[in-house]
C-alpha cells in the first residue's frame, strides 16, 4: 500500500477527537478562563466605582499640586530652599482656607441665630392676630400645630441637625485629606515626574520630559490663571456690593470667586446667588447687581480671561466648551475643572507626535 493511501489513517490518529483533548486545551478550560477573566472585569469595575471618591480626592490633589508648582519654584528662583517655598505656599492655601471660613461661616450662624431668637416674637403676632385667633377658636389651629411640632417637626429637626452635623465633619475631613495629599504630591512631584519617565524607553526619554514639561507647565498656568480671575471677580464683586450696600459683601464675594472657577457655567451661578440675594433685600438693589455682573461676565469673557490664559493652555473655544461639557458629565465639578488643561496636554501631545509622524507616512 503506498504512502499516500496511508495518509488519512496517520491524519486520524495524530488528530484525536474533542472529547480526548487535554484538559489544557479543552473547551471546558477556555471556558472557565473566559469566565474568570469576564469576573475579575467585573470585580476590578465595581472596585473603581467603590473607590471613585478617593480617585477623584488623588486627581484633585495631584492637580492642585500641579498648580501651585510654579508658584514654588519662583519662590526656588529667588533663593529660597525647596522645602521653605513648599511651606510657604502651602500657608497661603491653609489661610485663604481659613479667610474664606471666617467669612462665610459667621454671617450664616448670625442670620441662623436671628431667626431662632424672633420665632417667639412671630408665634406672639400670630396668635394676636384676629382672624387667626377666630379659626383657633373655630378648628383648634394652635393646639394642632403644637402637636405638629413636637410629634414631627422636632424630631425632623433634630434628624436634619445631626445630618447636616456629619455632613459638616465629612467636608472638614475631605479638606484635610486634601490639604495633606496636595502637600505630599508638591513636596515629591519631581520624584514622581522622574520614576514615570524611567519608564519610558531611553531613546525617546529626553523628548517625553520636555513634552511632560511643557505639560506641567500648561497645567500650573491654567490653575494659576483661573484663580487669578477668580480673585479680579472676587474682589471687583466686593468692591461694587460695598459701594451698593448689600449685607455680607465680603461672603457674597467670596462665593461668586468660589463659583467662578467653575468653567462655562460658575460665574453665573455666582452671579444669580448674589442677584437673588440682592432682590431680597430691594429692588433697585437686585436690579443693580443683575446689570453689573451682566456687564463684567462680558468683560471677563472677551478682555480678562484671554489676556490671562493667551499663555497657559493653547486650546481652541470651541475644544474648551466640549472638553468641559464631557468632564462635567464624568466628574462633575472637578471634572470641569479638570477637562480644559487635559485638553491641552492630549492636543500637545497629538501636535508634537501624532501630526509629525502622519506627515513622514
Amino acid at each position: 500500500m503506498s504512502a499516500e493511501a496511508e495518509s488519512p489513517a496517520v491524519a486520524d490518529v495524530a488528530k484525536p477527537p474533542s472529547y480526548a483533548l487535554p484538559l489544557s486545551r479543552g473547551p471546558f478550560t477556555f471556558g472557565l478562563i473566559g469566565g474568570l477573566g469576564v469576573l475579575t472585569a467585573i470585580a476590578i469595575a465595581q472596585m473603581v466605582v467603590s473607590s471613585l471618591s478617593v480617585i477623584v480626592l488623588i486627581v484633585v490633589a495631584m492637580f492642585l499640586a500641579v498648580g501651585l508648582n510654579p508658584a514654588v519654584e519662583a519662590l526656588q528662583r529667588r533663593g529660597l530652599a525647596r522645602r521653605w517655598a513648599i511651606s510657604i505656599v502651602f500657608a497661603g492655601v491653609i489661610v485663604a482656607f481659613a479667610l474664606f471660613g471666617l467669612a462665610v461661616v459667621p454671617p450664616v450662624s448670625k442670620q441662623l441665630a436671628e431667626f431662632i431668637a424672633a420665632v417667639p416674637g412671630y408665634v406672639t403676632e400670630l396668635s394676636n392676630h384676629p382672624t387667626l385667633r377666630q379659626l383657633d377658636a373655630d378648628y383648634q389651629i394652635l393646639p394642632k400645630l403644637a402637636t405638629f411640632v413636637t410629634s414631627e417637626l422636632g424630631p425632623s429637626l433634630a434628624s436634619g441637625v445631626v445630618g447636616a452635623g456629619l455632613v459638616v465633619l465629612d467636608g472638614v475631613f475631605t479638606t484635610v485629606t486634601l490639604l495633606v495629599l496636595m502637600l505630599y504630591f508638591l513636596g515629591s512631584l519631581h520624584t514622581i515626574k522622574s520614576y514615570m519617565l524611567k519608564l519610558v524607553p531611553a531613546s525617546r526619554r529626553e523628548r517625553t520630559g520636555e513634552i511632560t514639561e511643557q505639560i506641567l507647565d500648561g497645567i500650573g498656568g491654567y490653575v494659576a490663571g483661573n484663580v487669578l480671575i477668580s480673585v479680579i471677580a472676587g474682589l471687583l464683586t466686593w468692591i461694587f456690593l460695598s459701594i451698593v450696600g448689600v449685607k455680607y459683601a465680603l461672603a457674597l464675594a467670596l462665593v461668586v470667586a468660589l463659583t467662578d472657577l467653575i468653567p462655562l457655567v460658575g460665574a453665573t451661578i455666582g452671579a444669580v446667588l448674589v442677584t437673588g440675594v440682592g432682590l431680597l433685600q430691594s429692588l433697585p438693589v437686585g436690579i443693580a447687581c443683575a446689570v453689573f455682573f451682566v456687564i463684567y461676565q462680558q468683560v471677563e469673557n472677551y478682555l480678562i480671561y484671554p489676556r490671562v490664559m493667551k499663555r497657559s493652555v493653547d486650546v481652541a473655544p470651541a475644544v474648551t466648551v466640549i472638553a468641559a461639557l464631557f468632564g462635567g458629565a464624568l466628574l462633575g465639578i472637578v471634572g470641569a475643572l479638570v477637562a480644559i488643561p487635559v485638553a491641552a496636554a492630549i492636543a500637545l501631545i497629538i501636535r508634537e507626535f501624532v501630526l509629525p509622524r502622519q506627515a513622514r507616512a
